[in-house]
């Protein structure tokens, strides 16, 4: 399985942007996806996760509101959608799946990962 993560960049606070990861060599199972984000130095964190048909989805408390989860199984795509970004929201942002179908929050339960994409904020 590979996941594909695009859709990073620079932007101001208070600005918008999409991040889009597209898996391949996923089978049929119901793959739950996740984002994940790390800035410098510190640990990487939860940000958003949705079950595999996009029946229930969990964020962080930072993010709500904000950000919003959503999927295309048909397209094997889960996007995040960011809106009024703040400084704080600067990171690396990682898309994961996970074939277990559990909605977790916990880093060390998916199975696989993309490869990142820095978002930055500005003032």
């Amino acid at each position: 399985v590979q996941l594909q993560t695009s859709g990073g960049g620079s932007v101001q606070a208070g600005g918008s942007l999409r991040l889009s990861c597209v898996g391949s060599g996923e089978s049929d199972r119901p793959y739950t996806k996740a984002w994940f984000r790390q800035a410098p130095g510190k640990e990487r964190e939860f940000v958003a996760v949705i079950r595999w048909n996009g029946s229930t989805t969990k964020y962080r408390d930072s993010v709500k509101g904000r950000f919003t989860i959503s999927r295309n199984n048909a397209e094997n795509a889960v996007y995040l959608q960011m809106n009024n970004l703040k400084l704080e929201d600067t990171a690396v942002y990682y898309c994961a799946s996970d074939p277990r179908s559990v909605l977790t929050e916990k880093v060390g339960w998916y199975h696989y990962w993309g490869s990142g994409t820095q978002v930055t904020v500005s003032s």
